[in-house]
């Protein structure tokens, strides 16, 4: 059998969230965003062209970092106003019977607890259709949001992430018993008090006692995504990563990463075979030349060149630096943000250079354009050659984007063997991806220990009392 492609909607609670300036197309409903019928229609659009899943975005601050605060953000749309991406899954979930989420939540400035108990909720409401894509959050104004001068340095966010996911895994998979929840009429018992636990962790950034509020869900753990290629954050998403939403310059740098990463999750034991990897894509899908043409040309024309730079910025304003200023140069200095346009461009490339790429809906090396012969073949290559599951298909129209996906382009994929032909009832998001029968974390996965006895005990778990405040377990 060919290798199938997942294909999963980037999506955001926003009316601007990566094709800036797009809002203004009088065929886009991004304005509408704050409607509950924008995402119980999309969701059905979504369903009907059998997608994996979509995937939503999120920031918790404002890109106020170009040309000296958040007026070119607020201005163009980009990614404010927006809503919280979690709270629109429960109505996409109630108009579908397929469909999976996978919701955007930051481990840096919000406790663990609350967080588990409300991702338990949603696993539960969508039947274990829901996932987690773990980022840390890097806008400084995130970090003036909730009290802090500044960011959390790189590599430490990373830090307390590891340990914030050890929390929620106590939680998830060792707090309670699969049969802790009785219904015992007749005895009047709800649930068995001897298969519910504290879990009584201590540790450097958390002190959480449990038990979980949340008896366990369809999937217990939702599916854990991670996006990032960093040191650190490679590193993250070999130890805990089911999926990843993974960038790269270049095919073959795209290639590397999901090596390296394959190559870490084996030495934690997980096989080479334990992560799946989604590349973003830009796909725009017509039915002949012109029509693309068309539909292109418009795009170029609609699009905001400021509003893609205040984005792009998170902290650093272009406008400030001379166009023969290289990248390196910036980097070296160390200029605010240097961290991430470290990790998004070349460092021989010119900030004249990387402001002209704004001009070009086709920037960036995972774009293609035409029609659903070429597309499919542009995709199954990028798949083949990058040794990659599928992709996080971005938006330039909604709904527009996504009809044109489901109805011309996934077609053309399933003519090829390269698609799925229909939904397997009942599984989870967990068994989309890795197959039946695997709803649950795998046994080697960091998360599955603490469903051990002699690790919960070592742990800390107890059904006694919970760890009194100063006294470490």
């Amino acid at each position: 059998m060919p290798k199938q492609i997942h294909l999963n909607l980037f999506e955001m609670n926003t009316p601007g969230h990566i094709s800036h300036g797009l809002w203004v197309h009088p065929d886009n409903n991004r304005h509408r965003f704050n409607e509950i019928g924008f995402w119980t229609e999309l969701a059905e659009i979504l369903e009907a062209g059998l997608f994996d899943a979509v995937f939503i975005a999120d920031v918790i601050g404002a890109y106020d970092g170009f040309r000296g605060g958040p007026e070119t953000a607020l201005r163009e749309g980009v990614q404010i106003p927006n809503n919280d991406p979690l709270l629109v899954v429960p109505a996409m979930a109630a108009v579908t019977k397929h469909l999976g989420f996978a919701v955007t939540f930051s481990t840096s400035y919000e406790p663990p607890f609350a967080w588990a108990r409300r991702l338990s909720t949603v696993d539960h409401l969508t039947n274990g259709r829901v996932g987690w894509n773990v980022v840390t959050s890097y806008l400084p104004n995130a970090a003036r949001n909730f009290g802090l001068a500044d960011e959390i340095e790189h590599d430490h966010r990373y830090a307390i992430a590891d340990e914030y996911l050890d929390v929620t895994y106590k939680l998830w998979e060792g707090s309670w018993d699969d049969d802790a929840v009785q219904l015992d009429r007749d005895q009047r018992v709800y649930t068995d008090p001897a298969k519910v636990r504290y879990i009584n962790h201590d540790g450097e950034h958390y002190r959480v006692a449990g038990p979980h509020l949340s008896e366990p869900s369809p999937q217990r753990t939702p599916v854990i995504f991670q996006a990032g290629v960093s040191d650190a954050g490679k590193a993250f998403a070999a130890k805990h990563a089911e999926a990843v939403f993974i960038g790269g310059r270049t095919v073959a740098d795209l290639r590397g990463h999901v090596n390296d990463i394959r190559t870490a999750s084996a030495v934690h034991g997980r096989g080479r075979d334990a992560v799946r990897f989604f590349p973003g894509a830009a796909v725009i899908v017509g039915r002949n030349d012109d029509e693309v043409a068309r539909k292109v040309a418009e795009f170029e024309r609609l699009r905001s060149i400021d509003g893609h730079l205040a984005h792009a910025g998170a902290g650093l304003d272009w406008s400030q630096y001379p166009r023969e200023e290289r990248i390196a140069d910036i980097i070296a200095r160390k200029d605010p943000g240097y961290q991430r346009i470290e990790r998004r461009y070349d460092p021989d490339f010119t900030v004249g250079e990387i402001v002209d790429q704004f001009s070009k809906i086709s920037r960036g090396a995972f774009f293609v354009a035409g029609t659903p012969k070429e597309v499919a073949d542009t995709l199954i290559g990028w798949l083949d050659d990058a040794d990659v599951d599928g992709f996080n298909l971005r938006q330039f129209l909604t709904p527009g984007t996504a009809e044109d996906i489901s109805t011309l382009l996934i077609p053309e994929l399933q003519r090829r063997g390269r698609y799925r032909e229909s939904y397997a009832d009942g599984e989870t998001l967990r068994e989309r991806l890795f197959g039946a029968g695997h709803a649950r974390l795998p046994d080697t996965h960091p998360g599955a220990r603490y469903r051990d006895p002699a690790v919960r005990a070592e742990a800390g778990f107890s059904t006694g009392k919970p760890i009194p405040a100063g006294v470490s377990v």
